[in-house]
C-alpha cells in the first residue's frame, strides 16, 4: 500500500488485523495477488516523478497560453456552481505571474500531489489498464499514460478545491490553487478524450456525478442534524463516480468488463470512505459532519454504536465490491490483484477503528456533536 501515513502498513499495524495478518501471509509465500500488488505499487512509485513532471509541464503550458484567465475563472465557477473557488480578475495577474515560474509551480503541483486518494489508486489504474487491455488483446503503452494520467489529474483537482472550500491546510497557497483548478480540469479531460467519446462522456457523467456528491455534502454540513440515509447515499455519489468511473474507462468504456470493473472500484472507494470517516475523527477530535458514524449516531444516540454501525456498513460495500470479481470472465490475468487490493481496503478500516478503540474519546466525541 501506498499512503501518506506508514503507520497503516508498518509490521505492527499490519499484525493488529486479521486482514492483516492474511496480507503478511500472502507476502511469506509470494502469492500471485502479491507479487502482481507490489509490481504496480513499485511501478508507480518509480514512475511518480515521471508524471509530476509531465503534470508540471502540461499546467504551465496552460497557463502560460490561456489569452483570457478571467473567463476562464468565471467558466470553472459556472461549471462547479462556486465562485468561492475562483479568483477576482484584479487577483489574477500577480498570481498567474508567480506560477509561471515552473519552480514554483512544480512545488504547488507536489503539495495538492501529496495525497493519499492519488497515491493509492495510481498502481491500481495502470492495473486494470493491464487487465483490460490483455483481455481485449489490444494494449497501447502511450494510451495507458494518457488514460491513467487524466483520471488521476482529475481526481486530484478535489485536493485544491477542498482544501479551498475547507480552509484547514495549505493557506497560504489557496489563491495558487484557486488559478490552477480550470487548467488541472481542462488537462485531465483533453488526456481523458484520447480514449475516444465514449470514454470522455463516461468521465463527464462521473465528474458531474461527483459534484452533485460534493454539493449534498456542503449542504450536510450546514444542517448536520438531519441526515438522512438518502442523502448520505447521495454523498457517497463522490465516491462511486469518481472510482468507479475511472474503472469502467480503465476498460476503455468496454460494456461488460467496464460494467464490472464500475461496481467493483465504486463499492472499494465507498467502503474506504467508511474508514476515511473514521480516520478524520480520529485525528480531529469531533465526529465529522457528514459522516455514517454521524448518522448512526443521531439514530442510536449512542457515539460508539455509530462507528460500530459505520464498521459493518463498511463491510457491506466491501462484498458487494467482492462480488464484482465473481463477475470476471474465467481465467481473468489480474482477479488475485483484485482479491489483494480488496483485503488491503478491509485492513485499512479494520486498522482505523482499532486505533478509535483505542483512543477512548467517546466522551470528547459525544461532547462535540453538532446541536
Amino acid at each position: 500500500m501506498s499512503s501518506k501515513d506508514q503507520s497503516v502498513v508498518s509490521k505492527e499495524a499490519l499484525m493488529s488485523t486479521k486482514s492483516g495478518k492474511q496480507i503478511m501471509k500472502q507476502g511469506l509465500f509470494k502469492s500471485k495477488g502479491f507479487k502482481l500488488f507490489n509490481q504496480y505499487k513499485e511501478e508507480a512509485e518509480a514512475e511518480f516523478p515521471k508524471f509530476a513532471d509531465r503534470f508540471t509541464d502540461d499546467l504551465l503550458r496552460e497557463i502560460k497560453g490561456d489569452a483570457s484567465p478571467a473567463a476562464t475563472q468565471n467558466e470553472f465557477a459556472k461549471e462547479v456552481g462556486s465562485s468561492e473557488i475562483t479568483l477576482r480578475e484584479s487577483e489574477i495577474p500577480s498570481i498567474r505571474s508567480k506560477l509561471e515560474d515552473r519552480d514554483t509551480l512544480k512545488d504547488r503541483v507536489l503539495r495538492i500531489l501529496n495525497s493519499n486518494f492519488v497515491k493509492m489508486t495510481l498502481p491500481v489504474f495502470n492495473a486494470l489498464y493491464d487487465a483490460a487491455a490483455q483481455h481485449s488483446g489490444n494494449a497501447d503503452a502511450q494510451m495507458r499514460q494518457d488514460l491513467v494520467d487524466g483520471h488521476i489529474i482529475a481526481i486530484d483537482l478535489s485536493e485544491p478545491m477542498d482544501r479551498i472550500m475547507d480552509k484547514d491546510e495549505d493557506l497560504e497557497y489557496l489563491d495558487d490553487y484557486k488559478l490552477m483548478n480550470p487548467y488541472i480540469l481542462r488537462i485531465a479531460r483533453k488526456k481523458i478524450a484520447k480514449g475516444g467519446e465514449q470514454v470522455l462522456q463516461e468521465f463527464e457523467d462521473g465528474f458531474k456525478d461527483a459534484r452533485l456528491g460534493q454539493y449534498i455534502d456542503t449542504k450536510l454540513k450546514m444542517h448536520p442534524t438531519k441526515i438522512t440515509e438518502e442523502q448520505m447515499n447521495q454523498c457517497y455519489k463522490k465516491y462511486r463516480a469518481v472510482m468507479g468511473t475511472a474503472g469502467r474507462n480503465m476498460a476503455l468504456a468496454d460494456g461488460k468488463l467496464g460494467e464490472i470493473f464500475y461496481l467493483g472500484m465504486a463499492r472499494a472507494a465507498e467502503s474506504v470512505g467508511c474508514g476515511n470517516e473514521i480516520e478524520d475523527s480520529i485525528k480531529n477530535k469531533f465526529v465529522k459532519v457528514p459522516s455514517w458514524p454521524l448518522y448512526y449516531t443521531l439514530l442510536t444516540d449512542d457515539v460508539k454504536k455509530g462507528f460500530d454501525f459505520t464498521m459493518r456498513k463498511s463491510e457491506l460495500y466491501l462484498s458487494d465490491a467482492r462480488l464484482a470479481l465473481e463477475l470476471l470472465p474465467k481465467d481473468f490475468s489480474h482477479t488475485e490483484f483484485l482479491e489483494f487490493l480488496f483485503l488491503t481496503v478491509e485492513h485499512y478500516n479494520q486498522y482505523w477503528y482499532n486505533q478509535l478503540s483505542k483512543a477512548n474519546i467517546w466522551s470528547e466525541f459525544s461532547a462535540n456533536l453538532p446541536k
